[in-house]
C-alpha cells in the first residue's frame, strides 16, 4: 500500500497526522507523510514523529521503500513507536525550505545553460548541476546575471502532469541524463516555470521563483570530459 505523499500535493505542509503501519529496526512506515524521501538529487527530510503523549522521536532521514512507500529512519537510540500508534509527522521546515529554494533554482540553471545535464545534487548550503558542455562556454558572470533575472521575474512554478506517451514523444523534456522519471503509472508529474522550463520532476518546489532570493555562482570546474560542474549558493551567504 503506497504512502499518501502529502508533500507531493502541498510542499509547504510542515506536519500531518498519521498512523504507524509497520516498524522494522529503525525504520517506520506511516500511512501518510510530509517527509520527502531522498531521490532525484534532493536529500530526504529530517524532523520528528510526535506521539500522543508528547514524546518526540527524531527522524534522521526519509527514504523510498517498496511499492511507493516512505520509510522514516529514526535517530540512533530512539525508541520505536508501536504499530497502530497515532503520530504527528513534522519536518525540519527551515531545512526543507532551503532545499526547495535550491531545487527550484536548479530548474532555472537548466534553462540558463543550454546543454544536457549529466548529474546534480543539492545540500543545505549549495547545489550543483553537471553539464555535457565545453568549459569555455560557461561564463560565471553571465550565468549568475541570467539566473538572478529569472529570480527577479517572480514567475509562477506550477505542478502538472503529462501522459507517458507524451513523454516518449518528447524525450527532450527529460533534462537529466542520469535520472529518468518513473514510468508505469500512465502519467508523469511535471514542474513548469512559465516561459522558462518544463520537465518531469518529483521533488519539492516553491510557488514562485522570487522566493528563491538572489543567487551566486560559487564555482565552475571540470569533473571529467562530459561533466562540467556549476555550483550555486545563496548570494547573501556565499
Amino acid at each position: 500500500m503506497p504512502t499518501e505523499a502529502v508533500f507531493r500535493d502541498d510542499p509547504y505542509a510542515r506536519f500531518c497526522e498519521a498512523t504507524v503501519l509497520a516498524v522494522e529496526a529503525d525504520r517506520v512506515l506511516l500511512d501518510r507523510t510530509v517527509f520527502y524521501p531522498t531521490g532525484g538529487g534532493q536529500p530526504g527530510d529530517r524532523g520528528e514523529l510526535v506521539l500522543v503523549d508528547g514524546a518526540r522521536l527524531a527522524v534522521d532521514e526519509a527514504l523510498k521503500g517498496d511499492d511507493d512507500t516512505v520509510l522514516h529512519v529514526l535517530a540512533p537510540g530512539v525508541a520505536v513507536p508501536s504499530v497502530g500508534a497515532k503520530v504527528t509527522a513534522a519536518i525540519d521546515w527551515p531545512r526543507r525550505h532551503r532545499l526547495m529554494r535550491f531545487h527550484t533554482a536548479l530548474h532555472l540553471l537548466c534553462a540558463v545553460v543550454a546543454a544536457p545535464v549529466t548529474g546534480g545534487r543539492m545540500a543545505e548550503d549549495k547545489a550543483h548541476l553537471d553539464f555535457d558542455i565545453e568549459m569555455d562556454k560557461l561564463d560565471a558572470a553571465a550565468i549568475e546575471s541570467r539566473l538572478n533575472a529569472l529570480v527577479a521575474a517572480d514567475s509562477p512554478v506550477e505542478t502538472g502532469e503529462i501522459s507517458e506517451a507524451e513523454l516518449e514523444a518528447n524525450p527532450g523534456l527529460v533534462k537529466t541524463m542520469s535520472v529518468q522519471p518513473p514510468r508505469g503509472q500512465g502519467s508523469v508529474r511535471t514542474i513548469a516555470i512559465t516561459g522558462v522550463d518544463l520537465q518531469p520532476c518529483g521533488g519539492t518546489h516553491l510557488r514562485r521563483t522570487g522566493e528563491i532570493g538572489p543567487l551566486k555562482v560559487a564555482r565552475i570546474r571540470s569533473e571529467g570530459k562530459r561533466n562540467k560542474r556549476v555550483t550555486i549558493a545563496f548570494a547573501d551567504e556565499a
